[in-house]
């Protein structure tokens, strides 16, 4: 598994796989179990907690915000707190900076926190920083790829390059893909280091590869949106139908993919992605 400035094209198709929510079964255990739960205790919210909760993952898992920044998806969920529940002194702050901050980060948040005028700012910072304290916690048996994530993989690399592409931590991302037996199926690794999704799509391209011999497989809009910029195919699994999107992705776009009929079927599937996500 290489590095992105080291890595050459080996073959005619490369194949991108994103990695939570995607290959690995890690998103919906972060946000049940961390990102709501942490946001319920830093505000204060245990009144509403049941409603709420289901919201955050309305917002995060289930709907085509998905995949959304986590300091957005907390602008937008206390923004309808606020408004439904209980005031959030500051919360139009926070909503403000997560709009139009260059870089959403903990350490974007820091410094922004010193000319903050209201609370809202420090404590989203506290609540992420719990938010990581609390995934780190998670055991990691139940950091597991989905059912079918090996054998999808083994066969995209029989006849693609493979590449993660991720917006999370490299540390992270390696750890678990070492550990779940995943990585000789891959030949690159693009994580936040690397630059955004488009951006390691992008940077893939210039290997040389057809853009219609490419395919980014993924799970959430950015996904999507990160294939389209760069003229690429996209691949959905979907929410709730993981092992069954695996399946169908060695069954169907795989083949749909090498023999160059990959156009139409990537219509039906970015049709049924979107319905997925609407309901």
């Amino acid at each position: 598994m290489q590095e992105l400035n080291i890595f050459q094209k080996q073959k005619d198709f490369l194949v991108c796989v994103d990695s939570d929510g995607c290959a690995m079964d890690t998103m919906d255990i972060k946000h049940f179990r961390c990102f709501g739960p942490c946001m319920v205790e830093e505000w204060g919210l245990e009144a509403w907690e049941k409603p709420i909760l289901d919201r955050w993952n309305e917002i995060n898992l289930y709907t085509m915000t998905r995949g959304i920044n986590r300091f957005k998806g907390l602008a937008l969920a206390l923004t309808e707190i606020d408004k439904q529940y209980t005031p959030i002194e500051g919360v139009e702050e926070l909503a403000a900076w997560a709009e139009n901050a260059p870089e959403l980060s903990n350490g974007a948040l820091a410094k922004a926190i010193e000319t903050a005028k209201g609370p809202a700012l420090a404590k989203a910072l506290s609540w992420s920083e719990k938010v990581n304290a609390a995934i780190d916690a998670l055991p990691e048996s139940e950091k597991k790829p989905f059912a079918g994530v090996a054998e999808g993989l083994a066969a995209a690399h029989s006849v693609a390059d493979v590449a993660i592409v991720s917006s999370a931590n490299r540390e992270a991302v390696e750890e678990e893909w070492v550990r779940c037996g995943l990585t000789d199926s891959v030949d690159v690794l693009c994580c936040q280091d690397a630059g955004s999704k488009a951006a390691c799509i992008a940077a893939l391209k210039e290997k040389g590869y057809a853009p219609n011999h490419i395919l980014m497989v993924g799970d959430a809009p950015g996904d999507q949106a990160a294939a389209e910029k760069n003229g690429v195919y996209y691949y959905p699994i979907l929410v709730r139908q993981e092992a069954e999107s695996w399946e169908e992705f060695v069954a169907q776009a795989l083949p749909a993919l090498t023999r160059e009929t990959y156009a139409p079927y990537g219509v039906q599937k970015a049709v049924q992605f979107k319905e997925n996500l609407s309901h």
